[in-house]
C-alpha cells in the first residue's frame, strides 16, 4: 500500500491560510493526518471556484453563514455563554442541554469560510463569540451552560442526555478549524483546556480517574484525534480511543438507542440514533488510521457495507424512524415516514471520506457523492435561508403537517437546530472532501470547477478542472505543474451509477474496455507535462432505478436518476393533484429538458405517465384482489407527461405531495 503524504501534527499553521486556500491547502481542513497514519491516501487539497457547487457555497457564505449570529442571539445561545461568564443577568433560554454545541457547529463552519473569503464583518462576529465562550469556561476548563446555570454546577451525572462531551467535540472542532484557519490560538486554548479537564476525570477502573463511562452521544471521540492531529499531544488520541472501546459494555444501560448493546469491534449491522453511530465509526475509522487498530478497521468496513447495503436509501439518507431517531432493520427503508435526518446525511459523509482515505476504494467516495447531491443538499432551500431536519422520500396528497422539528415543510429555524449549522460547516468546508493524494499521484474523488493540487516528493501537482457536472457528463482536465523528470498517476473515480465512459488523453481516445476500472479508479500513469489534456466523459443520460425486492415499501416501483442525482415528482408542477394516484410508464423512453428559468436552472426528466382515475370504493378502501382496474365500471386512466425534478430543489416553491419512488402499475 502506497504511503499517504501526511502534514505532520503542528500547532502552527499556514502563515496566509487565505492565501493558502486561493491555491489550496491541506492544512485548512478538518482531517489531517498525522506523519504515522496508516491510510492508503492523505486529504489533498482543492479550490473550488466555479460551476455547481460553488454555486451552492456562495449562498452559504453570503446568507446562511451570515445568518447564524442573530438566530443563536434570538434562540438564547449567545445570552447563555454570557449568563455564564456572569456579564449577563437573566435565566438559562432554551430546551436542551446541547444548545451549546450549535454555537461551536456555526463557529467551525465560519472558520473556514473565513480561510476562503476574509470578511471583516465576518470575523468581528467569530472574535467576539469566541470571546463570549472563552468567558465562559470555568476556570478548570469545564465548559456547558445548561449545567453551569441550571444544574447548580453538577457534573457527568447524566452521560446519557446531558451531552458534555458531545458539546466539547464540537467545540474541540471548531477550535482546530479556527486555528488553522486564522492562526489564532485563543478558541485553541480553551479546547485544550476542556480536553485536559475531561482527561483527568475519564478512565478505566483502577486508573486513577474518578469516572469510567461515555457520552450518550459520541462526537468527542473523532474531536479528540483532530486534536492530537493538531497539537501532537498522544493523550487525547488515547483518550478518544478510551471512549471509543467503552461503548457496548453497559455504561449507558446497554441500549442500543445509544450504541451501547455491543461493543463497535463485535457489531454486525448499524442499529440505534443515526447521527450517533455514525460519528462513532467516523472516530473508530479516525483511530485505525492513527493506530494502524485491524480491528477497528475490520468492524468499519464490515459495518459501511451492511448500511449500504440494507439500511440506506437511494438518496444517501439514513434513519427509517422518527422515533428516536434511529436505523430500523434491514431493508426496512419507508417513503413518507423515512427519517432520513440531515445531520445524518452530513455524518455519512464525515465517516465515508474517511473510509475512502484509509482504504484507497472508489465506492466509499460513490455514497459521499449520492449523499452529497440528495439527502445532504435536501437539507438547506435554495435561498439559504430555510432548512429541512427530516428528509422524507414522500409526502402525500393532502398531507398534514404537524409542525416543529420534524415538519416535512423548510423552517426558518429549529427548536433543536442542530442541522442549520451542520449544514453550514459542511458546505463551508467542502473542498476538503474532494480529492486525495499519496506517493504515486492525485486522486480526484468528486468533480468540480477548480484545481486540485497534490505533492510528489516535495514537488507540487496542481490540475485544474472545468466542467458543468453534474447536469453534463463532460469534464475537462489539464495539468499545470508536474514534476518534469518521473511519472505519476492520475486516478479518476467513475462512479458506480456510470455504465459507459470515454476518456481522451491528447489525441487518444479509450473507453471502458480500452482503459478498464480497478476498485473504481481510472488510472492514467505516465510522465505528465504542464499543457497535458485530459477530457472525461460520464455517459450520465437517464435511467430508473428499481429497490432490492426486500424494500417492502417500493416494490412494484421505480426511481428517476440522471448521473449523481435522484428525482422525483412535485405537485406544483402537475395541475389536478394526485401524485398518490400518478403510473409511470416504464415503455416509453425518458427525456431530458434543460430549465435555466427553474429552481435556480435545473435539468428536469420528463417521463410519460398516467393518473389513475379510480372508482370511489365506498365506505371501505379495500375490494376483492381480482376485481382490478380494468373492471366493467372503471374510469379510464388519464395519460399525462411526468416532470421530475431533482430531490435536492423540491419544496423551494410551495408547500406540496411529493414522491420519489413512482409505480409502474
Amino acid at each position: 500500500m502506497p504511503r499517504p503524504r501526511s502534514a505532520a501534527p503542528s500547532a502552527t499553521p499556514s502563515s496566509s491560510p487565505s492565501a493558502a486556500s486561493e491555491r489550496g491547502d491541506t492544512r485548512l481542513g478538518p482531517v489531517r493526518h498525522s506523519p504515522d497514519a496508516e491510510a492508503a491516501f492523505a486529504p489533498a487539497a482543492v479550490a473550488v471556484d466555479g460551476g455547481f457547487w460553488d454555486a451552492r457555497r456562495e449562498v452559504n457564505g453570503r446568507v446562511s453563514i451570515p445568518q447564524g449570529p442573530g438566530l443563536l442571539e434570538s434562540a438564547g445561545n449567545l445570552r447563555n455563554l454570557r449568563l455564564a461568564a456572569g456579564t449577563d443577568k437573566g435565566e438559562f433560554q432554551g430546551a436542551y442541554p446541547f444548545v451549546d454545541s450549535d454555537v461551536y457547529k456555526w463557529l467551525e463552519a465560519a472558520a473556514w469560510q473565513l480561510a476562503r473569503t476574509p470578511d471583516g464583518d465576518l470575523a468581528d462576529d467569530v472574535a467576539r463569540i469566541v470571546s463570549l465562550v472563552a468567558g465562559a469556561q470555568q476556570d478548570d476548563g469545564y465548559l456547558n451552560t445548561w449545567f453551569q446555570l441550571l444544574k447548580g454546577g453538577e457534573r457527568y451525572l447524566d452521560l446519557r442526555w446531558g451531552h458534555e462531551l458531545y458539546c466539547a467535540g464540537h467545540l474541540i472542532q471548531a477550535a482546530v478549524a479556527h486555528h488553522r484557519a486564522t492562526g489564532s490560538s485563543e478558541l485553541l486554548d480553551v479546547a485544550v483546556k476542556f480536553a485536559d479537564h475531561i482527561d483527568s476525570v475519564f478512565g478505566l477502573p483502577g486508573s486513577g480517574k474518578p469516572l469510567d463511562g461515555v457520552d450518550g452521544h459520541p462526537e468527542v471521540e473523532t474531536a479528540l484525534v483532530e486534536l492530537y492531529r493538531e497539537t501532537g499531544e498522544h493523550r487525547y488520541l488515547d483518550l478518544a480511543g478510551y471512549f471509543v472501546d467503552r461503548f457496548g459494555h453497559g455504561l449507558l444501560g446497554g441500549e442500543v438507542y445509544c450504541q451501547d448493546r455491543v461493543p463497535l469491534r463485535e457489531a454486525t449491522n448499524v442499529e440505534g440514533h443515526a447521527v450517533r453511530q455514525l460519528y462513532l465509526l467516523a472516530a473508530a475509522t479516525d483511530l485505525a488510521v492513527e493506530t494502524g487498530d485491524g480491528g477497528l478497521r475490520t468492524a468499519a468496513e464490515r459495518l459501511w457495507e451492511a448500511m449500504t447495503t440494507t439500511k440506506t436509501h437511494i438518496t444517501g439518507g439514513l434513519g427509517a424512524h422518527h422515533d428516536e431517531e434511529d436505523f430500523g432493520d434491514p431493508y426496512e427503508l419507508p417513503n413518507e415516514r423515512a427519517y432520513c435526518e440531515t445531520c445524518a446525511a452530513i455524518a455519512s459523509v464525515q465517516w465515508s471520506w474517511r473510509m475512502a482515505l484509509l482504504t484507497g476504494e472508489a465506492r466509499y467516495s460513490d455514497l459521499v457523492e449520492r449523499t452529497l447531491y440528495n439527502g445532504f443538499l435536501a437539507g438547506v432551500s435554495l435561498d439559504g435561508e430555510r432548512w429541512l431536519y427530516v428528509n422524507p422520500l414522500q409526502v402525500r396528497d393532502g398531507h398534514t403537517d404537524a409542525g416543529g422539528d420534524q415538519s416535512a415543510r423548510r423552517t426558518r429555524w429549529f427548536r433543536c437546530a442542530c442541522c442549520p449549522p451542520n449544514v453550514m460547516r459542511l458546505l463551508a468546508g467542502l473542498e476538503h472532501y474532494l480529492a486525495s493524494g499519496d506517493d504515486g499521484g492525485l486522486q480526484i474523488h468528486q468533480y468540480v470547477t477548480g484545481r486540485y493540487t497534490g505533492l510528489l516528493d516535495g514537488t507540487g501537482i496542481v490540475v485544474s478542472a472545468e466542467t458543468d457536472y453534474p447536469w453534463q457528463g463532460t469534464i475537462g482536465l489539464t495539468v499545470e505543474e508536474s514534476p518534469a523528470d518521473r511519472p505519476w498517476t492520475l486516478s479518476l473515480r467513475i462512479p458506480q451509477w456510470c455504465g459507459d465512459y470515454r476518456v481522451r488523453v491528447g489525441d487518444s481516445v479509450y473507453d471502458e474496455t480500452d482503459a478498464p476500472v480497478t476498485d473504481g479508479w481510472l488510472r492514467l500513469e505516465r510522465t505528465w507535462a504542464p499543457g497535458d489534456r485530459i477530457v472525461l466523459d460520464l455517459g450520465i443520460e437517464p435511467r430508473l432505478t428499481a429497490a432490492d425486492p426486500r424494500v417492502d415499501a417500493v416494490r412494484g416501483c421505480v426511481a428517476i436518476e440522471r448521473g449523481p442525482l435522484v428525482y422525483c415528482l412535485e405537485g406544483v408542477d402537475h395541475p389536478g393533484g394526485g401524485l398518490d394516484d400518478m403510473v409511470l410508464d416504464t415503455t416509453r423512453p425518458l427525456a431530458v429538458k434543460h430549465r435555466p428559468d427553474l429552481l435556480g436552472g435545473v435539468v428536469t426528466v420528463l417521463a410519460a405517465g398516467r393518473r389513475r382515475n379510480i372508482a370511489d370504493a365506498g365506505w371501505w378502501p379495500y375490494r376483492t384482489a381480482d376485481a382490478g382496474a380494468g373492471d366493467d365500471g372503471q374510469p379510464a386512466d388519464e395519460p399525462l407527461e411526468l416532470t421530475a425534478i431533482p430531490y435536492y430543489a423540491w419544496a423551494n416553491r410551495q408547500d406540496g405531495s411529493m414522491r420519489v419512488w413512482l409505480p409502474t402499475s
